[in-house]
């Protein structure tokens, strides 16, 4: 009699995390855009990322036994956390959100090359076949804005953030099985990472981010808007694709994620009334469609039936 692996038993549970990951970060360019009518840039990531921080820092006790070579790898992944974010904000503001959305998209392109550079793990045909099915849906989805690439600084900010994705999924899967640290302690440190370089970046290049609080009253499209970024957007997203990716490989992770502009799609038509074409639609289904075709275990489905039919052959 044999008995499932613990990480294969919890693949399901990191399966639905980072679908509700990708529905929740789906949603959060539209609430970003309403809290940056209130307050600018750099100054709402500090503020963000500062709460959060604060509130997971009792977290960070388990660093105290950590090496050196850890803690150097956990602040690594910190300072890919602040670059994907200035790259991907900055990046939006110089370009269209169509090609925004496509370029970001790349990640799930990305994300089986580095793995295979990096890990040195070779992803099935299966993966492959849906990164083709992902690629090809981002392109309808984003050809819903009307694509056009007089490549900008905007574009080569987004593209930056896309290799900085992939990369940095892979490089969590390093750092995390190396040294395992619960996926909360490492969300304080990237946390605690983007607070202070943000907070640093305007106090050095651009003193006038700095701005007071919006106040409590009469504000409460920001501060539902803080809220709702820091409890779903940064705690549960960030200590859900940590904990997953400590049981998944970076591909698979990257494909599940890959959802993310389908559900953006979806909270656009029905929260902000934005049209999406038919082709749209179609190319989110494909997104969709594809994370699905991650999730299914490929390798045990084969070795199943083949398994079956070999005791049909005994019978």
């Amino acid at each position: 009699m044999t008995t499932e692996s613990p990480d294969r038993r919890l693949l399901p549970l990191a399966d639905l995390l980072l679908f509700a990951v990708a529905m929740v970060w789906g949603s959060s360019y539209g609430i970003v855009k309403s809290a940056l009518a209130f307050y600018p840039v750099l100054a709402l990531l500090a503020l963000r990322f500062g709460i959060t921080f604060c509130l997971l820092a009792v977290n960070l006790r388990h660093l105290r036994r950590a090496s050196k070579r850890t803690l150097l790898g956990v602040l690594t992944l910190g300072l890919f956390l602040l670059s994907i974010f200035l790259a991907e904000t900055f990046g939006v503001l110089h370009t269209r959100a169509a090609n925004a959305a496509f370029l970001i998209s790349l990640c799930v392109v990305l994300t089986p090359l580095a793995e295979w550079a990096l890990l040195r793990r070779r992803p099935g045909a299966a993966e492959w076949l849906a990164v083709g099915v992902s690629f090809a849906g981002a392109w309808l989805l984003a050809g819903n804005g009307a694509l056009s690439f007089d490549f900008n600084l905007g574009d080569g900010l987004i593209l930056a953030a896309a290799v900085l994705r992939a990369l940095a999924v892979c490089v969590t899967k390093r750092v995390l099985r190396a040294a395992p640290l619960p996926a909360l302690t490492v969300t304080a440190v990237q946390a605690g990472v983007v607070a202070s370089g943000s907070a640093a970046l305007a106090l050095v290049f651009a003193p006038s981010q700095w701005q007071p609080l919006p106040a409590l009253a009469g504000h409460g499209m920001f501060w539902g808007s803080m809220l709702y970024l820091v409890f779903a957007c940064t705690l549960f997203a960030f200590f859900a694709q940590n904990y997953a990716i400590g049981r998944s490989s970076p591909t698979r992770v990257s494909l599940l994620m890959g959802s993310e502009p389908a559900f953006g799609a979806l909270f656009a038509s029905v929260w902000l009334g934005e049209h999406v074409s038919t082709a749209g639609w179609i190319g989110g289904g494909m997104i969709v469609a594809a994370s699905l075709m991650a999730s299914v275990p490929w390798r045990s489905v084969f070795a199943s039936r083949s398994g079956g039919a070999a005791g049909e052959g005994v019978l």
